[in-house]
């Protein structure tokens, strides 16, 4: 319970800082992937937003449909990974808030 105005200064203060280092945690996440054969590489920011894409010689190797593949497969675990985090850094967030 809140008795004083200083109290509650204080505990907004510090709710202030939590969402400051969730802001940055979330904006810092930068997830690379590889697909399996080394072909491509893809890298995703927080909001799961392709940022990065690098191939290598060996998509010489693929047809248009498997690079295609390829190409989707590997952006996709790469989001797939940054949402992850995402989820973990607001879990762990909010389960601190309910404290």
């Amino acid at each position: 319970m809140i008795e004083t105005m200083d109290d509650l200064l204080a505990r907004v203060q510090q709710q202030i800082y939590r969402l400051t280092d969730l802001h940055e945690a979330m904006t810092g996440i930068l997830v690379t992937e590889t697909s399996p054969d080394g072909a491509v590489t893809a890298q995703v920011d927080g909001n799961a937003t392709l940022v990065g894409l690098n191939f290598t010689t060996a998509i010489a190797k693929l047809s248009p449909k498997e690079f295609e593949k390829t190409l989707v497969e590997t952006a996709r675990a790469a989001a797939h990974q940054a949402i992850s985090q995402r989820a973990e850094l607001i879990n762990t967030f909010n389960s601190e808030s309910t404290r």
